[in-house]
């Protein structure tokens, strides 16, 4: 029954969506390494705990909203069937998993360093709080990207053991790739939202208006990620890294339409997918051809 409810929590959380934000951690990862010029006692371990870090940060963050949301989800059409609305798994065993993957966290930020772990309670803080936004502001989206674009700041923190503010446009971008497809991804509750008390871009712009926000916003990851570069000195895979980026969000912003939605999971899960995989194995390997910095 246990691993039964377990395996029910994980598809609630959608744990294979990891991949969000996880290839953006580890680049920061090793961008740092690079300054380091690779000279980072326990790099292996240090990889290790950033992933055990961000899965159960982004587990217990997904589990939290679900049981923040529960009650809103049993009214929209789009999200009555989620596990907790349609009773497929109790709250006590939710609060349990989120309870858990939450110390999990923390243990991870613990034996990464002493700066981690102080600011570790900060994070789940800014990951918790995003379950509220939607209830009073229109900048949900831009809270759920800044919870998913500390990421690589965080993962520099724990391989350095200190902040670098070049480093911060690399959160910049992941901000706001995050709410440029949060933006797209609530085009779908556009009529619930607009019936509710829920706030999105959306329901205060409209459809059209929306998703020429979303493509302003991926716009602006662009411009993040060239300025990353020129900061830190990468070389030329780094560039058709971006470009490839760039490509993935054309052809996702052309799959979504006003007036037909029929593809916003297409555009969502695959393309943002794709998007952080490509992103990584391009500035690793520029990372891994070009290991000292300028």
């Amino acid at each position: 029954m246990f691993l039964k409810r377990l395996r029910m929590t994980l598809e609630m959380i959608r744990f294979e969506h990891s991949v969000f934000a996880l290839p953006f951690a580890l680049t920061g990862a090793l961008l740092a390494f690079r300054e380091s010029s690779f000279a980072v006692e326990r790099k292996g371990w240090i990889v290790l705990w950033i992933v055990v870090a961000m899965v159960g940060a982004r587990s217990a963050a997904m589990a939290f909203n679900r049981l923040v949301d529960a009650e809103i989800d049993a009214r929209n059409p789009r999200t009555k069937s989620r596990h907790i609305p349609a009773g497929l798994l109790s709250r006590p065993f939710c609060w349990g998993f989120t309870a858990l993957t939450s110390l999990i966290f923390l243990f991870a930020a613990w034996e990464l360093n002493e700066l981690c772990f102080h600011l570790a309670p900060l994070a789940l803080g800014v990951v918790f709080a995003y379950s509220f936004t939607k209830r009073f502001t229109h900048l949900s989206h831009l809270v759920l990207g800044f919870a998913l674009g500390i990421a690589p700041a965080a993962a520099w923190i724990a391989v350095r053991g200190s902040l670098d503010p070049r480093i911060l446009w690399l959160t910049a971008a992941v901000t706001t790739w995050t709410a440029g497809f949060d933006v797209i991804y609530s085009c779908q509750d556009f009529e619930f939202d607009s019936e509710s008390e829920l706030f999105s871009v959306p329901k205060v712009f409209g459809i059209a208006n929306a998703l020429l926000i979303a493509k302003l916003l991926h716009v602006a990851m662009i411009f993040s990620l060239l300025l990353l570069v020129y900061q830190l000195h990468l070389g030329a895979l780094s560039l058709v890294g971006v470009a490839a980026v760039t490509g993935l969000l054309v052809y996702e912003h052309g799959l979504v339409k006003p007036t037909d939605l029929s593809k916003v999971n297409a555009a969502f899960f695959t393309m943002n997918g794709w998007v952080s995989v490509l992103f990584f194995v391009f500035w690793a390997a520029d990372i891994f051809l070009i290991r000292q910095p300028l």
